[in-house]
């Protein structure tokens, strides 16, 4: 089969690979489509430790069940068209018996650790599958990944109706933030230092928007969402809280940044912050919110390349153009 391969840090190449044979347990998906997201641009530099190579990339994705392995559990058949929930949890750490496998101390991931997505076939664990409803797209199966994290991310910061939120950058997973929000209630502001993605923000229905925090004038938000990861994006959503606030580190920085954060003003003003990682037990509601249209799929999904032209499609999400970028393999 075709697959995109990373070899090593800096090399990537679309190539001939060996077929995957889905073990015990395991199924073969035929690849709809698969979304490229930051995660795949540390892996392909070597900034995302976890990651052995060689590796086939991809986690966020969709496709059609094409052949079982042995003594699989569950009701699934050839031809059922799924989702894919990409985590690999252990399932006897300390964090994964709590509750937590997110957490998980030997964590893993479809496309992160183990061969992914960016491939004509992926052999995936039965569990990690999600069938999808008749008339939904691949184009919006391969969104439910990045849902289901934006899913868990709500759970943590909670929202109530009415309350004002601020967002930080408007990227895919800030707009995902964003319909979340406003389909809850909340009231949201979004701030993207790129104009040109606001008014698309604008669109899926921010209340206002702006290119800095300065620009809102002193405006104090209920909670804000950093999207971006960047320490100084970080650092003027905590600013922009008011007493009692609520911040969510929801963006993905480099392990060695560090943020300046008063800790008085946390302990004064009782002001949480609170971190979000992945997904956990959120994939199934994504998929749900995806199916009815509570996330618009068309406004975020501007680009779709086939898979031989995987490494320009990684150019373009390092570039920053167009918001998700999804690779395409076949099938509707």
């Amino acid at each position: 089969m075709r697959a995109a391969v990373i070899d090593e840090p800096g090399t990537v190449r679309v190539a001939d690979v060996p077929d995957p044979k889905p073990g015990p347990g395991q199924v073969l998906v035929r690849v709809g489509a698969c979304g490229i997201c930051g995660t795949d641009l540390h892996i392909a530099d070597g900034h995302f430790p976890p990651t052995p190579y060689p590796i086939v990339p991809g986690h966020e994705f969709a496709g059609e069940i094409v052949e079982i392995g042995p003594d699989t559990p569950g009701d699934t058949a050839v031809g059922d068209r799924v989702a894919v929930d990409p985590s690999l949890f252990c399932g006897h750490c300390a964090p994964c018996r709590s509750g937590h496998g997110n957490l998980c101390a030997n964590w893993g991931a479809t496309g992160d650790t183990v061969d992914g997505a960016f491939a004509e076939y992926v052999a995936v664990p039965a569990a990690t599958l999600h069938r999808m409803p008749e008339g939904m797209t691949y184009r919006q199966g391969a969104l439910v990944e990045p849902v289901s994290c934006a899913v868990h991310g709500m759970r943590r910061i909670g929202v109530e109706a009415g309350e004002r939120f601020l967002v930080v950058g408007a990227g895919t997973m800030g707009l995902i933030m964003q319909q979340l929000l406003v389909r809850s209630g909340a009231r949201v502001t979004v701030v993207d230092r790129d104009a040109t993605r606001l008014p698309r923000a604008r669109e899926l229905g921010a209340e206002t928007v702006a290119t800095d925090t300065a620009e809102l004038h002193g405006e104090t938000f209920d909670a804000a969402v950093d999207c971006t990861g960047a320490v100084p994006a970080i650092e003027a959503a905590f600013g922009a809280l008011r007493r009692g606030g609520r911040l969510l580190v929801f963006g993905v920085a480099p392990e060695q940044d560090r943020i300046s954060l008063s800790p008085f003003r946390i302990y004064n003003d009782e002001i949480t912050v609170v971190g979000s990682m992945a997904v956990l037990h959120s994939f199934g509601a994504a998929l749900d919110l995806v199916a009815r249209g509570v996330i618009d799929a068309d406004a975020l999904v501007t680009d779709t390349l086939p898979l031989e032209r995987f490494p320009d499609a990684l150019a373009m999400m390092r570039s920053g153009a167009g918001l998700k970028i999804h690779v395409a393999t076949g099938g509707r």
